[in-house]
């Protein structure tokens, strides 16, 4: 991996991998929900759509073909923290790639016209969204756990907030968040060192400098947040305090995690799924954020079971604090995450965004020995002092369902 900086300072990491043809290409820019106010919420995923929809050089449909016609594709995505615009071409095309990306980065019409159009788009994307419980609920375990904080807000916003938006707001949120300071392009592929010249052509210009935003503090609460809904199945999150992603003990964590729901083998899965039938989907993950986290159990059951999927996870979770992991688990989960490092890095595009989220949001990278030294040096006690420290705190709980009668009766306060 090599890191550049252009003459303007911004900054560009690239990994050559010349046994391959392909070039995966990302724009990554610091600003998503996190970064927005209520009455801005839905602003960044806004502006990445937008910007698929023309520049004075290329309109919609020239975008589109262009990465049609040579094969390639071309997406991006907004999260909590960082928004990002990529694609994957040949390497062959990767100069006219970066023409129009670069392009629909700087120039991008914003047209009223086509702004009106886009947001009846996200009006349907809410409406599908809300017709999706297993989907709405891990929205609000978030609200559950920083309450008024902006990481409780929604990426995807309120059709009241996008109504009140023109392309005034998004130029003036652009001016203050798309800044050099916020962005990090990222490249991984068949390249050589005249891809830098490459960059200093189309992204030598950028002089936006903005206004560094501050953050929130984050604090974790133990609130409970119910959607009632006409819905098969109770959908239920309940979390705990996760890691920040610079935390040290992340690779602790990502083990512990995967014993107890990160996979058909975990601890979850085969006790409440396997064993007793109670679940179709049982699972937990972890989410890292800047300076903080959350750990998450997420289970799908009938109303007439929840009370029963609730106890069994209460006690699963108590006999961990109690024992925490076996030997053989921890082995295993270290395996499991070797292996899942190495398959994760055999593309170009998997690799490009590692790089750019890595740049952007810690800057600093590990190559892979040093990930799996990581993964090696993780002992029981790491472990056993993180399920001390992360099972201290009551659950916040969310459910979307008909009726919230087994989660109100449900013990929040039970591992204090």
């Amino acid at each position: 991996m090599d890191k550049y900086t252009l003459n303007n300072g911004l900054r560009v990491v690239v990994e050559k991998i010349p046994t391959t043809r392909s070039v995966a290409f990302g724009i990554w820019v610091k600003t998503g929900s996190r970064h927005e106010s209520q009455s801005q919420n839905g602003i960044s995923h806004f502006i990445e759509h937008m910007l698929f929809k023309g520049t004075d050089k290329y309109s919609a449909k020239d975008i589109a073909e262009i990465f049609d016609g040579i094969g390639g594709n071309v997406n991006a995505f907004t999260s909590k923290e960082y928004t990002c615009y990529y694609c994957k071409v040949l390497d062959e095309h990767l100069p006219l790639a970066v023409d129009v990306l670069s392009d629909m980065f700087f120039n991008s019409v914003l047209d009223p016209a086509e702004l009106a159009k886009e947001k009846n788009v996200i009006y349907e994307e809410i409406s599908m969204y809300e017709d999706t419980p297993d989907d709405m609920v891990h929205d609000l375990i978030a609200k559950a756990a920083f309450e008024d904080h902006s990481l409780g807000y929604t990426i995807i916003g309120t059709q009241q907030n996008l109504a009140a938006m023109d392309s005034g707001t998004l130029r003036d949120y652009m001016n203050s968040h798309y800044t050099i300071g916020n962005t990090v392009i990222s490249i991984a592929g068949n390249v050589n060192d005249d891809v830098i010249a490459l960059m200093e052509k189309h992204f030598g210009a950028f002089a936006a400098q903005g206004t560094p935003s501050e953050e929130q503090p984050l604090s974790f609460h133990s609130n409970l947040q119910y959607h009632k809904k006409k819905t098969e199945q109770n959908h239920i999150c309940l979390s705990l305090p996760g890691l920040s992603a610079k935390d040290e003990r992340l690779y602790a964590m990502v083990l512990l995690n995967n014993a107890i729901g990160g996979g058909m083998s975990s601890r979850l899965f085969q006790e409440i799924r396997e064993k007793r039938g109670l679940a179709y989907s049982v699972y937990s993950y972890h989410t890292s954020y800047q300076d903080g986290g959350l750990f998450t159990i997420y289970t799908g059951t009938a109303p007439k079971q929840t009370d029963e999927v609730l106890k069994v996870t209460l006690e699963m979770m108590s006999d961990l604090k109690e024992k925490g992991l076996s030997e053989a688990e921890l082995r295993k989960g270290k395996e499991q995450m070797k292996g899942s490092l190495i398959l994760s890095l055999e593309s170009t595009s998997a690799r490009m965004n590692r790089l750019g989220k890595n740049e952007l949001m810690l800057g600093r990278h590990y190559s892979l020995d040093e990930m799996i030294e990581r993964v090696e040096a993780v002992e029981m006690e790491h472990i056993t002092g993180l399920i001390g420290s992360m099972l201290s705190s009551p659950f916040a709980v969310a459910m979307v369902g008909q009726n919230d009668t087994a989660i109100q009766g449900f013990r929040r306060d039970i591992l204090v």
